[in-house]
């Protein structure tokens, strides 16, 4: 999740926010979810679509419902020039995607993921010291 997380470094996740219906998932929100080719796994993304959501991605720039994200958290040097199909994110779904797009591996390869998969969202980086703070 470069550059937003960096290896070794520690973040909070709020498990609380989704499971109690404090808030919902949103798009932009950067959830922690079990991977679906092996639940053994955690991986950490951001959320590019939601339940009802087209979402296209053409030589890298996003689509959704077929207006480009402005997406300031992906820096020039992480994009690729990738494309995938259209899809729509069925009910109880979410459509995510690595901030380092040119090496994550994320929905467009292995799909959109379960909301029952998704345990937490992403809120807090307090380790190392110098980049505490909050994550967006």
């Amino acid at each position: 999740m470069m550059p937003v997380l960096r290896d070794q470094e520690r973040i909070f996740i709020n498990k609380f926010i989704y499971r109690f219906g404090i808030d919902d998932i949103r798009r932009g929100d950067l959830v922690v979810f079990l991977y679906p080719g092996d639940v053994s796994k955690s991986y950490i993304k951001r959320v590019i679509g939601i339940p009802g959501d087209e979402v296209e991605v053409r030589e890298g720039a996003v689509l959704v419902n077929g207006s480009l994200m402005n997406e300031p958290y992906v820096p020039e040097e992480f994009r690729d020039r990738i494309s995938s199909p259209r899809i729509r994110v069925k009910p109880g779904e979410y459509y995510v995607m690595g901030d380092h797009r040119s090496a994550s591996n994320d929905s467009r390869s292995w799909g959109t993921v379960p909301k029952a998969f998704v345990y937490g969202k992403a809120v807090f980086k307090y380790w190392p010291l110098d980049k505490l703070g909050r994550l967006d």
